[in-house]
């Protein structure tokens, strides 16, 4: 007898309340499935981020299908070229010359050279043990006017040591070159999205003087290459703070961490910290040119004319309460699921919007950030019944995506998952930032529950942002 699969429900596979959720890893690893929400952010659409380069991807046709058709989608196809690996490059043991003269060949072909190559090395390259010092030297040498960036497609390390993505996030700053930094400049690296103008690093910065300069801003090459003369580096998105920490280092700057948070105290703290280290960038600043005006001047005159405010830490804690006030009385009681592709701290959000009167019943998740742990444990406590949901279990393919009532969905895979029309189409944090990414949270909800939209059309374009060829 035939049974209609899509009605099929599997709840002990694909959910678990956060009562009986186990940290960091409420479900069992195995088959994964990838949903048609391809809203997210891949290696292709962040190498874009580098002006003026092209992206070469030296792997087997059945891989390259995948990053091709994202260049593609996203209109940016021109920059991207390939080389394709066939078995009898492999079994004749010469992979080294194969991506060399690949590589070359397509270089010669463009009509322009770039300033910068991405060279994308893969799994093959693992198996077979490649050289890839050799590769990366030989091509160096024959186009000593172009800058190659060690890149990697490898899905093999996805569950050991850093991701494609971190290990990218990582050589794209390589060609920022060590300069001596300017006094009045700060720089943010590591994200794919350009920070809101009203959001709080960027008002902290600007209203003391500093020139906040982004990765995701940069339109040429020497504005790209100026990145590393901020005095003080920045990484707000966790996938970029393993490559980000390290080229502080190399830069000689000093860091900071400061990951998108919807707790009021964490980003406090977060903001004492930045104006904290502003004000040291500042009091150097402020010293070094008294003593070339007059070297026995009393430096701590200093002081007085440092200047550096923060926020208003009160009102903004109040504006946020009245704008999460103003989105429960239009929402209500409707339920409310979110997803973990709409912000690196999914939890913190459920946190947030639970404490707040909202009904949030389920959050699409497959497993939890070190970064949540603390809040995972207050939600298994107070909040036992809300539900953890899996978006790669190979039997949410099957799930049932619709619903008999009206569901506020915040992020797209949770909008996919539960079939609503009323979602916030956002990933990654977008720009969002501080107690600013807490209202304009707050407001895009306030949107999405009055605007319908279309899940079908929206969410299956690759790469938030981007342009799209659909």
């Amino acid at each position: 007898m035939l049974k209609r699969v899509g009605s099929r429900v599997i709840p002990e596979k694909t959910e678990v309340t956060t009562g009986k959720a186990s940290f960091p890893a409420p479900f069992q690893a195995g088959l994964e499935f990838n949903s048609p929400a391809h809203g997210n952010w891949n290696i292709v659409h962040t190498g874009m981020l580098v002006p003026e380069a092209q992206q070469i991807y030296v792997c087997a046709d059945n891989c390259m299908r995948g990053v091709v058709l994202t260049a593609a989608e996203m209109n940016a196809a021109e920059r991207f070229s390939f080389v394709i690996v066939e078995e009898k490059d492999l079994l004749g043991g010469n992979l080294e010359d194969v991506t060399i003269e690949g590589v070359t060949d397509v270089l010669n072909r463009l009509h322009k050279k770039p300033k910068a190559v991405l060279l994308f090395t893969v799994c093959l390259h693992h198996f077979l043990g490649s050289d890839l010092d050799r590769i990366y030297g030989e091509l160096e040498n024959r186009f000593p006017e172009i800058f190659f960036m060690r890149c990697f497609m490898d899905p093999i390390m996805q569950k050991t040591g850093p991701s494609p993505d971190q290990k990218l996030r990582h050589a794209m700053y390589d060609a920022v070159p060590e300069t001596e930094a300017d006094p009045g400049g700060v720089t943010l690296l590591g994200s794919d999205f350009v920070l809101d103008k009203t959001s709080d690093i960027r008002r902290i910065s600007e209203q003391n003087g500093f020139a906040l300069r982004e990765t995701a801003a940069c339109e040429t090459w020497e504005e790209y290459q100026k990145l590393g003369e901020g005095s003080l580096i920045l990484d707000c998105y966790p996938a970029g703070k393993f490559g980000v920490q390290q080229q502080a280092e190399r830069l000689g700057r000093p860091f900071l961490y400061l990951p998108g948070s919807f707790d009021y105290e964490e980003i406090q703290e977060q903001e004492r910290q930045l104006v904290s280290a502003l004000e040291m960038l500042k009091k150097s600043q402020t010293n070094e040119k008294l003593v070339r005006k007059a070297g026995n001047e009393d430096k701590s005159h200093s002081e007085g004319i440092l200047g550096i405010t923060g926020l208003d830490i009160e009102k903004e804690i109040q504006s946020c309460e009245a704008i999460l006030s103003h989105a429960k009385e239009i929402i209500g009681d409707t339920p409310v699921a979110l997803d973990y592709l709409f912000h690196p701290r999914p939890l913190g959000l459920a946190k947030l919007l639970l404490t707040h009167g909202f009904k949030v019943e389920s959050v699409y998740l497959d497993s939890i950030s070190p970064e949540e742990k603390e809040i995972f444990f207050w939600l298994k406590e107070k909040v036992p019944e809300l539900k953890l949901i899996s978006t790669i279990r190979p039997e949410m393919r099957v799930r049932t995506r619709c619903s008999e009532n009206k569901i506020l969905a915040i992020g797209q895979k949770a909008a996919w998952f539960t079939g609503s029309r009323n979602f916030v189409n956002m990933v990654q944090g977008g720009g969002l930032y501080g107690f600013d990414g807490i209202r304009h949270t707050a407001q895009l909800m306030i949107e999405a529950f009055e605007t319908e939209k279309n899940p079908e059309d929206l969410i299956v374009r690759k790469g938030w942002g981007c342009e799209s060829c659909i």
